[in-house]
Parts: structure tokens; sequence; C-alpha cells
């Protein structure tokens, strides 16, 4: 597929969670969130202030609240299954990524969220790594998204890594940077 050929909005497709979850799929998600941490920093290694300020699409965040976004929602998620693992489907609070991508927060160095990206995925992995198949089926009820496993937000997450890396690592391509 040539580069101009890739949804900037969703450069490696929407998530589409399966009808069952297999353990491989559960492995690979893990693996996924543990690669995360690096893949995003490499990503935007040796890139300006400015290169950081520049919108993956036009519309979209720059590269730098794509990095602090990424912070933002993985700690939300990895709150998520905390609570999934420890009440009964416990409701959890949306909240407006759109909002939170236009506070004075998302100015701050890429570095300080890459480094909590790095410890918060150090955590998530070894408490997804740890969980028996009952933990895996326990969840939480999401406003938007409805009655959410443990299983099913790994996969999501995963996913999710995947997508912002990939708005970044396709910009840089077609910029040539």
């Amino acid at each position: 597929m040539a580069l101009t050929d890739i949804d900037p909005k969703y450069p490696i497709g929407d998530f589409v969670p399966p009808a069952t979850i297999s353990l491989d799929e559960r492995t690979e998600a893990i693996a996924t969130l543990a690669e995360l941490p690096e893949q995003l920093r490499n990503a935007v290694d040796g890139l300006s202030s400015a290169q950081l300020g520049t919108p993956y699409r036009e519309g979209g965040w720059t590269l730098r609240q794509v990095v602090h976004h990424v912070a933002d929602s993985h700690m939300n998620a990895y709150v998520r299954v905390k609570l999934a693992l420890t009440e009964e489907w416990p409701a959890v609070k949306s909240y407006n990524e759109v909002a939170w991508a236009k506070l004075h927060d998302m100015a701050a160095p890429v570095e300080w969220s890459l480094e909590l990206v790095e410890s918060l995925h150090a955590r998530w992995v070894m408490l997804f790594q740890s969980l028996d198949e009952a933990q895996w089926q326990r969840g939480y009820k999401h406003p938007e998204d409805g009655p959410v496993t443990v299983e099913l937000a790994a996969l999501t997450y995963a996913w999710h890594s995947r997508h912002h890396v990939a708005h970044i690592t396709h910009l840089r391509a077609k910029e040539g940077w």
C-alpha cells in the first residue's frame, strides 16, 4: 500500500473486536503493550520542537499532543482495569480527551509522557501477566462502550498503541523526517 493510500486518521484501520478472544490474542496484546514505550520513543526520536508541533493530519492533534494523549488514555485504562479486578463490574467515567488535549500540560516536553508510559506499561504488563482466566473475564461498564472485559481492554489498548505510533511514523515518512 502506498503512503498516499493510508487513511491518516486510522492508519492501521479501525479497531474491530473479535467475537471471541484467544489466549494467543491476549499474549500478543501484552507483547504490544510491553513494546509500546520503546516504539513511541523511537517514533519521536530526533524530532524538533517544530516537528512535534505538527498535526499528524489536517484537523488532528500535534505529535506532542499524541504522545501526551497516549499517557493520559493509558493511565485511565490502567485504572479501569484495576477497578475491574477489584470491584464487581464497576461503572467507570469517560473523559473528554479532546478537552484534555487542549490543557496547558500538553505543552510539556514529550519526555515526561514517555517516562510515564514506560513505568505505566511495565506495571500494566506485569499485572496482565499475572491474571488467571476468571480475572480476564472480569470487566467494567463504560458509559459509551458498554460492558468491557479485561481481555477486551487489553486488545483495545494494544490497538490504541499501534494506532498512535502509526500516526507519528506515517507523518514522518510522508514528510521525510
